[in-house]
């Protein structure tokens, strides 16, 4: 098995049920924390650290995938952190313990989000960045929408939060036999892909630096779903089996916008990027201010900026870093990215407790 194309499925493959774990668990986060007594500003602080953590932790990821290029090991130990943590929140009895879980989750998905997506950009290279980059996510989103739609089933059959978790063992399991299966048959991805620069991290081009700036302008501005859902239960706009439905839309289209936009961006480039962003800045403002037509479609503009995010916006960046310098590229994205996320998700748990 040569084919980047079937290297990228399996990619593919470990995220969809990877997604199916902890996006699953996203969907019914806020809820959760509400219903082990955190406040909104606790919320939007948790949510957000995490994500700082995870986005923050992505720079030392890449750094030492490109020092050691031990990129299997990193994924991993990664996968297995980010996903394991997830059934452990059945256990937990308050708030901080969950917190506690949520920044192990978090962490294992730093260690091994920089060397999957170098690994991957090797792989898209010859097949098309936005194609390759854009199925990845798709089929990622199609787990993110299988995960909230069988948390709904299991509150529809009357259980609770901690059964909701446990049953998510199920999917990481198979996430990681994917990811065996993956090592097995590609043991060197890098191959697809031939080095032709040598830059370091100071080489980057203004380019480079200035597309960081406005993707960190755009992660203070895109608030996390924890947040929304802790609104939609605070506010009783819907009830607890809804909310991960309406997360399910979300990932639903998700999945679709980013087919679509890759296949834009392998024609037209970082417009599609800019068509992304642009097509998602009403979605926060909708749910939050909106009644319930609005909020859904808030909740599809959301979906789209998230598709935007994790598949043009990544292809974009692998055109700007050079093969060798590429985890440190990821990892410097990332780190950025999610220093903004977190200071936006808890400015905006802050101002959401005063209003």
């Amino acid at each position: 098995m040569r084919n980047p194309f079937y290297f990228v499925i399996l990619l593919g493959m470990v995220s969809l049920f990877s997604d199916m774990t902890y996006e699953s668990a996203r969907s019914i986060m806020g809820p959760y924390l509400f219903y082990l007594g955190a406040t909104s500003a606790v919320v939007g602080f948790a949510m957000g650290f995490g994500e700082f953590i995870g986005y923050g932790l992505r720079f030392f990821s890449g750094l030492m995938a490109d020092k050691t290029k031990g990129y299997w090991p990193l994924m991993f130990i990664g996968y297995a952190l980010n996903l394991f943590s997830i059934p452990a929140l059945s256990f937990v009895n308050s708030w901080q313990e969950a917190l506690v879980l949520i920044i192990l989750e978090r962490t294992g998905k730093a260690l091994r989000t920089p060397p999957r997506d170098v690994l991957l950009s090797y792989a898209t290279s010859q097949i098309g960045r936005g194609l390759g980059f854009g199925i990845h996510e798709a089929m990622d989103q199609v787990g993110a929408l299988l995960g909230p739609l069988t948390i709904s089933f299991v509150f529809y059959l009357k259980k609770e939060y901690k059964e909701a978790f446990l049953i998510l063992l199920g999917p990481a399991i198979i996430a990681i036999l994917f990811l065996l299966l993956a090592r097995k048959f590609y043991p060197s991805p890098q191959s697809f892909e031939k080095s032709t620069s040598q830059l370091d991290i100071k080489g980057f081009d203004r380019a480079f630096w200035f597309y960081l700036l406005g993707m960190c302008f755009f992660g203070a501005g895109f608030v996390d779903f924890p947040l929304i859902g802790y609104h939609l239960e605070k506010s009783s706009l819907f009830s607890k089996e809804w909310i991960p439905l309406l997360y399910a839309l979300s990932m639903g289209v998700d999945a679709l916008s980013a087919l679509f936009l890759g296949f834009l961006f392998d024609r037209i480039g970082l417009k599609a990027v800019i068509l992304g962003i642009l097509l998602s800045l009403g979605g926060v403002p909708f749910v939050f201010l909106g009644g319930i037509k609005l909020i859904f479609l808030g909740m599809i503009l959301w979906g789209l900026g998230f598709g935007a995010q994790e598949s043009v916006m990544r292809a974009f960046l692998a055109q700007l870093s050079p093969p060798k310098k590429r985890g440190t590229a990821y990892g410097l994205f990332n780190t950025l990215f999610g220093f903004s996320w977190f200071l936006g998700s808890f400015a905006f748990g802050i101002l959401y407790a005063f209003s």
